[in-house]
């Protein structure tokens, strides 16, 4: 992945954003679960409110190990948030669970990019531990086949990542809606919950670019190798 050459210059930007963005996500999260909503309300309570207000009744909350390893599980529809936001009655705690049940309710609703999301994963995990080894064994060996099918592999990847994109940032525009509109965050507070949310969309928008970057990088190495 890191070889060397003047087309690793293309990443240099987009690896700079993804730094910045892990930063950010960090420090944002970290100043707003110290930071205790008005309703004294936890991660789990607004989860399984959330479900019910938008009738979905056979997914589950539960509490995992880590630190923001918060996600939705769509093929045990479990919704599974990490200790400080499952017990946790922060800003950052409703925002986490609000966004995770927002995933839950685009799978109850069939939404479209998260259905292509699922299809490609298979082609995305297989893809992302072989393209780059693929490409690189067939530079250098010369067999542009090999360099080809890598180049195809890690497409998938990127395709992945721009899945992504509308998937999470629609889970996060459901989670503010209903973090204000039933009254679970005041006005006042909706604006912290706000900037939890968009510094955890920017590492999407990160790992989109260092994708996307990567992929011109092969075809670039690949162009100059005809």
């Amino acid at each position: 992945m890191f070889f060397w050459d003047s087309t690793m210059l293309l990443i240099i930007p987009a690896l700079l954003l993804a730094i910045y963005a892990q930063f950010k996500v960090k420090g944002t999260y970290s100043k707003y679960s110290q930071i205790y909503n008005a309703r004294r309300m936890t991660g789990y309570q607004a989860a399984v409110e959330l479900l019910r207000m938008n009738g979905i009744g056979d997914v589950e909350v539960e509490e995992t190990e880590g630190t923001l390893s918060d996600h939705y599980d769509p093929r045990i529809k479990k919704v599974r948030l990490s200790t400080t936001n499952f017990r946790g009655a922060s800003l950052a705690s409703l925002a986490v669970a609000a966004h995770e049940v927002g995933h839950a309710v685009q799978h109850h609703k069939n939404y479209f990019p998260l259905q292509v999301r699922h299809a490609i994963l298979p082609v995305t995990n297989f893809g992302s531990w072989l393209a780059f080894p693929l490409f690189f064994i067939g530079f250098f060996l010369q067999t542009p086949f090999l360099m080809d099918l890598g180049i195809v592999l890690y497409a998938g990847v990127v395709l992945f990542h721009v899945v992504t994109l509308p998937v999470e940032y629609n889970a996060s525009n459901r989670a503010l809606l209903q973090l204000e509109s039933h009254g679970f965050l005041t006005t006042q507070e909706v604006g912290g919950a706000k900037k939890v949310l968009n510094a955890a969309a920017l590492t999407y928008v990160a790992a989109t670019a260092v994708a996307l970057m990567q992929l011109i990088r092969l075809l670039l190495i690949r162009g100059n190798d005809r």
